[in-house]
């Protein structure tokens, strides 16, 4: 074998042996993040920044769903229609009356903690997203698959709502900032970290 063979060779070998490392680990990371970094949203509100993770491994479509939405700014400048105390801040409506959305529905998802995932339907299981307070999830109506831009963060606990409502992050700072709202009160800007 000559020399231009073997220079040749060695990095091909490696480069399948790295993708087949990959391949077989089932690991990726989610898109726009580094492998093992947590998906982080940033709300600008008039009333100071709400940080949240994203759950893409438990709510991988609603996730998407939200970022892309992110992506295309279509949250900047928009309020938070609905605050009922002790509940949740509800915002995402462009008409700013609760009944507005994308233009687009994603069907609800929910995955059990048994990894059981559920999609178009309510569920009875324990979930693996709760309704914890500073729960981030998809507002809704009646029917399961009508979610599009409209989400809520829950202030309190909500358990009433799992299996329900499909949760797919949480806040990590600015809880104070969620009890805060009011009303009326302006989303500036929402963007990826």
């Amino acid at each position: 074998m000559n020399r231009n063979a073997i220079v040749f060779t060695v990095p091909l070998v490696l480069l399948v042996l790295a993708g087949a490392y990959f391949f077989m680990s089932g690991e990726r990371a989610p898109e726009g993040t580094a492998k093992g970094k947590k998906q982080m949203v940033v709300i600008e509100t008039s009333k100071g920044v709400i940080k949240a993770e994203l759950r893409e491994k438990d709510a991988p479509k609603t996730v998407k769903n939200f970022t892309d939405l992110v992506s295309r700014k279509f949250y900047d400048g928009l309020t938070f229609h609905r605050v009922e105390n002790n509940f949740v801040i509800q915002g995402g409506d462009p008409k700013g009356d609760g009944t507005g959305g994308s233009g687009a529905n994603i069907p609800l998802e929910i995955k059990c903690q048994d990894g059981t995932m559920n999609e178009g339907k309510t569920v009875s299981c324990p979930v693996a997203l709760a309704h914890t307070d500073g729960a981030l999830a998809m507002a809704r109506s009646m029917d399961p698959n009508s979610a599009s831009s409209q989400f809520y963060i829950t202030i309190g606990a909500q358990s009433f709502l799992d299996g329900n409502y499909a949760v797919f992050g949480y806040v990590t700072e600015g809880l104070d900032v969620v009890r805060l709202i009011q009303r009326g009160d302006t989303i500036k800007r929402i963007y990826l970290q």
